[in-house]
């Protein structure tokens, strides 16, 4: 049912059962839900069997004193067809045909706004999502990450809320270290394999090209931030640190360009520890109590907040363990004035959470409790020709997000990024994905996003052999939409606003592709079953409007995802 719909036979239920509760202190809390089994009907309530003890009813008799008043409301005309009540007390509904039939002109009215909605309005939410360290090309489980981050922001923007996409950039540590040093030694004439070539240094490709370009005294610039331009001094290990960190966030700039990602913000690690910002949050750790020196080191009681032990915060050495930065950054997050924040990351997060969340509720300062929300996915593997993908030489040791898209359109980077985005999504990210090359390619029901587009363009095909204008179809007379097929694909038009409402309250942007799949299918089958273009002039103009309406809902939740929606395959 339509929003609308809903909230109509909600009131309907409330005025029913406003007489019988009359001189009760008992409260109706009215929940419409759809029968498991769709021959008993299309809504089914248990309001009577909820409240039959409290006011001493037998429960289907206050199930029948419930309905008849239901029925005989007038403001049900034209909504609700007829009503029954099964086993114990349950009421079933049907929905008139013509209520089923009026999602088509809501779609047709409201085009590409069909779906969205102001739950979230005057609410502001920050996503974090891909955070790659700019040690590397970005890997596929990047390339996860910003599926799922991306797709779950448009979720959280079409139900009103202002969403702020950021990436965090972990510039500082041991591994940015490790990237200036694996420069210097190709600087030096050293690669990987050789004796003087450091255990722990980066072997792709890509570190030559950073010092072939650091030689040349090349300048490179990020999506922010200001040019680095190198030195060509091989001893300055600074500025290959510096030129090598921005030619990476250049790389990983191109990359999501390629997949379609854009940011608000980007956040740099290092400036939490410039700013004073780590520090802040350290002293109001220790203010709090929750902190205590043993053997040389400072740990957090985490115990307290539901950890399974206590985390060391700073070691012997002085530095800080890698948890107490996240803190930092999420009490920035906080007093930017995020109540909701999410992160989408690796599975291999984890153990992170309850340390994190530990911190911020020692720190004391409003913070509410499961700040931040998060989103953690599973491994991907890669398999091409049979076998597991498991090296790139660009990357030395991974599958990179743009080996993956140029893979998976055979040369077509737009046709690559469709399969990617939609394969990448199309599955709950806590499980573990197989991505088929092979599959991406097919031009086959068996591609998910090819069979998805290809219900888009099929109608486009359909509707260039139709000579009326759309605008038309606003009035167009849809009672004679009675088949089984088409039945179904109002069902499925008409589930959509809940279903998008529904996968942004559950983090869960994988509903989506699962709605797709089922809409095309729906479509698919109505094509096989009927034809749209008959000698029945009424027959002809409401199926028009069906298909209209399908390709707008189509459209509409392929660009939710990223995902184009071709006219012609």
């Amino acid at each position: 049912m339509l929003a609308q719909q809903k909230q109509d036979i909600t009131a309907l239920f409330q005025a029913a059962l406003a007489p019988i509760l009359a001189g009760t202190e008992v409260a109706a809390n009215v929940v419409l839900e759809r029968p498991r089994d769709p021959s008993h009907g299309d809504v089914a309530c248990n309001i009577a069997m909820q409240l039959a003890k409290q006011l001493k009813m037998n429960p289907r008799e206050l199930a029948t004193k419930v309905v008849d008043a239901l029925l005989a409301n007038p403001a049900g005309k034209g909504l609700v067809e007829s009503a029954d009540i099964a086993g114990p007390g349950f009421i079933n509904l049907r929905v008139s045909a013509a209520a089923k039939q009026a999602v088509v002109k809501a779609v047709l009215a409201q085009g590409a706004a069909f779906g969205t909605a102001e739950a979230g309005k005057g609410k502001s939410v920050i996503i974090e999502f891909v955070s790659a360290n700019p040690t590397g090309p970005l890997h596929v489980g990047h390339g996860r990450q910003a599926a799922l981050g991306d797709a779950l922001s448009s979720l959280f923007g079409s139900q009103g809320y202002a969403v702020t996409r950021e990436f965090y950039y972990n510039d500082a540590g041991v591994q940015i270290q490790t990237l200036a040093n694996s420069v210097q030694a190709r600087l030096r004439g050293h690669k990987p394999g050789d004796a003087a070539w450091p255990e722990s240094a980066y072997n792709g490709d890509y570190i030559a090209d950073i010092a072939a370009d650091f030689l040349l005294k090349k300048t490179v610039s990020a999506s922010d931030g200001s040019p680095a331009t190198a030195s060509g001094d091989i001893e300055d290990i600074e500025s290959i640190r510096h030129f090598a960190v921005t030619y990476l966030r250049n790389e990983q700039d191109i990359d999501l360009q390629a997949f379609g990602v854009k940011f608000d913000n980007y956040y740099l690690e290092s400036s939490l520890y410039a700013d004073g910002k780590v520090d802040a949050a350290v002293d109001m750790l220790n203010k709090s109590g929750k902190t205590y020196e043993e053997e040389g080191a400072l740990w957090l009681r985490t115990e307290d907040y539901g950890d399974d032990k206590n985390r060391v915060m700073r070691k012997k050495d002085g530095t800080y363990t890698y948890f107490v930065p996240d803190v930092a950054y999420h009490i920035v997050k906080f007093q930017r004035g995020f109540t909701q924040a999410i992160n989408v990351q690796g599975s291999d997060h984890h153990g992170t959470i309850a340390r994190v969340r530990a911190g911020l509720q020692a720190v004391n300062v409003g913070i509410p409790q499961g700040y931040p929300d998060y989103v953690l996915h599973k491994m991907v593997t890669v398999m091409k020709g049979g076998e597991e993908v498991k090296i790139s030489k660009r990357a030395g040791s991974y599958v990179t997000v743009r080996d993956l898209i140029e893979w998976s359109g055979g040369g077509d980077i737009g046709k690559g990024r469709d399969a990617v985005r939609f394969f990448l999504i199309s599955r709950k990210a806590d499980t573990e994905f197989v991505f088929d090359v092979d599959v991406a390619l097919k031009t086959s029901d068996e591609n998910p996003v090819y069979y998805v587009q290809y219900a888009h363009a099929r109608i486009c095909r359909m509707l260039e052999q139709w000579t009326g204008a759309e605008a038309d179809l606003a009035n167009v007379d849809l009672s004679p939409l009675t088949a089984p097929t088409e039945a179904t694909l109002l069902a499925t038009l008409a589930a959509y606003p809940e279903t998008l409402a529904r996968a942004q309250a559950e983090l869960g942007p994988h509903q989506i592709a699962f709605y797709l799949r089922d809409l095309a299918a729906n479509l698919h089958s109505f094509y096989f079953a009927e034809r749209v273009l008959v000698d029945d002039e009424a027959l002809k103009a409401a199926r028009i409007a069906l298909m209209v309406a399908t390709r707008q809902v189509l459209r509409n939740g392929l660009a939710l995802i990223g995902v184009s929606a071709p006219n012609k395959m």
